[in-house]
């Protein structure tokens, strides 16, 4: 596929808004056991977890699932989506975000979570810094 010079400049766009992102994303049983919780980014920044984020995901979810969830857990955003609509992907991060939005929509299993800029909203003042946004744009 060959690249027009806008969509290059997109491209460039959107990993700039991403550096943000954790180069490698930890496991909150890994995140329970430091000191002082954190993730590295892909721009070399520290991203510090809240030590109170992280028990109470901890209350949320079975000692497996503490061994396997990955923090941060990311929000996707595009307009494909639909103005103030994020993407959840993955079947225990779906869950997880169900538990603490106390939701009973959709099944456990789900690997697809869509939630709107209500519950984004909830999501982000309860767990600040154990989520983070992610964007996309697909051309």
């Amino acid at each position: 596929m060959i690249e027009r010079p806008d969509e290059r400049i997109l491209i460039k766009a959107v990993k700039a808004l991403n550096k943000h992102l954790p180069a490698e994303r930890k496991t909150l049983l890994a995140l329970l056991r430091e000191e002082k919780p954190a993730v590295r980014a892909r721009d070399g920044s520290l991203h510090r977890i809240m030590r109170g984020e992280l028990e109470e995901l901890a209350t949320l979810v079975s000692e497996d699932e503490q061994r396997s969830l990955r923090l941060p857990i990311y929000l996707e955003l595009t307009a494909d989506y639909g103005r103030g609509f994020a993407r959840v992907h993955g079947v225990l991060d779906c869950a997880v975000v169900r538990r603490v939005l106390d939701t009973g929509k959709g099944g456990e299993a789900d690997e697809t979570l869509f939630i709107n800029r209500e519950d984004v909203r909830r999501l982000r003042r309860r767990l600040p810094t154990a989520t983070e946004y992610a964007f996309f744009y697909t051309l």
